[in-house]
């Protein structure tokens, strides 16, 4: 057998622990220049972090706007505006809900349109 103090055998176990280590970490063997475990686990990771913010509130917008235009083109922008009014402003809130829930030039674009294409199909 060879001697503990070799430095062959020094090095080899020496290269042995930094493979465990990096294997622990989720390195595993990778080729420099491939996209290993590495990237899969930092770089994913790290971008799920990040919240779309401005995304969310264009959807979130997108489908308020096709909800009141859905409503609109089925019971027509006069008697909305009725309802609206009816709807009363005792609170903050609800005063906040009938001013978001107006009918806005787009919703009443996108209504007659609907309207159109409710009335061809039906």
């Amino acid at each position: 057998m060879s001697d503990p103090q070799d430095p062959q055998r020094r090095a080899y176990y020496a290269r042995v622990a930094r493979l465990e280590r990096m294997h622990s970490r989720g390195y595993g063997f990778e080729a420099p220049g491939t996209l290993g475990r590495s990237y899969y686990t930092h770089y994913q990771r790290s971008s799920r972090r990040r919240v779309p913010v401005l995304r969310i509130a264009a959807v979130v917008a997108a489908a308020l706007i096709l909800m009141k235009a859905l409503i609109v083109s089925q019971i027509g922008v006069m008697d909305y505006n009725m309802r609206l009014d009816r709807f009363g402003a005792d609170t903050v809130a609800q005063r906040s809900l009938a001013y978001v829930m107006q009918v806005d030039p787009i919703t009443a674009w996108l209504g007659a349109e609907l309207h159109k294409a409710f009335a061809a199909a039906g």
